[in-house]
């Protein structure tokens, strides 16, 4: 997966070929969750669910971006540090932060403390201002770049899994956020945010997962620019 680095565990190991790892539970799921209990709530409750609500959207993204060059698990643990010293990903709230913030989160133990990270999650919660005015909201933005499901495998197994570190689509949303002065929204990390928000299913083929992922996203009613 493109944002997953599988988790440090000696325990359970995963199927070489089909990817998967078998729960205490007896139930087959994606091999990153490493059998770690917040992991497994994670991928099982979150990943790959559709989401539509603006908040929850740039929060995912900004803390795509925070994940760069680290394990997702780093940043799950410390998601409620964030949220607490980002006002909660209202990006309205965060569009409002001054160089006092960016200090402030500097000495912020619980969150990765990267300054140029921190800084851009402001200058995104800006640029994110200037999208909702142009198209209604962010959600209908995102959700313009779904992949049409001609372009997507035709079967997600193991092996298709781990060429999908970024897409035609992701390159695409990378590009157009650039220009519309985003920042740490490379198309690796695009392409995990997709992933995360359920604009694709890249829950595997076997993965218990999967079909009940994309019943919701079947039957999810997909925002359209106003």
């Amino acid at each position: 997966m493109a944002d997953r680095k599988p988790a440090e565990t000696t325990k359970p190991e995963r199927d070489p070929v089909t990817g998967l790892l078998l729960g205490e539970d007896g139930r087959n799921r994606c091999w990153w969750h490493g059998g770690l209990a917040d992991y497994q709530q994670y991928h099982d409750t979150e990943w790959g669910w559709p989401v539509d609500e603006d908040r929850r959207l740039f929060e995912k993204i900004c803390l795509e971006g925070f994940q760069s060059g680290l394990s997702w698990l780093t940043i799950l643990r410390k998601r409620d540090a964030f949220r607490a010293a980002f006002a909660n990903f209202e990006f309205e709230r965060v569009a409002e932060f001054t160089e006092a913030d960016v200090e402030r989160c500097l000495q912020d133990s619980g969150i990765v403390r990267h300054r140029r990270k921190i800084e851009s999650t402001i200058n995104n919660a800006r640029r994110a201002l200037e999208l909702r005015q142009e198209f209604g909201s962010l959600a209908a933005y995102f959700w313009s770049f779904e992949p049409k499901p001609a372009d997507r495998p035709q079967k997600l197994d193991f092996a298709t899994a781990k060429t999908l570190g970024k897409t035609a689509e992701s390159t695409a949303l990378s590009k157009d956020l650039k220009k519309r002065g985003w920042s740490f929204v490379g198309p690796t990390t695009v392409y995990a945010f997709m992933q995360s928000m359920g604009m694709v299913n890249d829950h595997l083929e076997g993965c218990c997962c999967r079909e009940s992922v994309e019943a919701a996203r079947a039957a999810f009613k997909r925002p359209v620019p106003r």
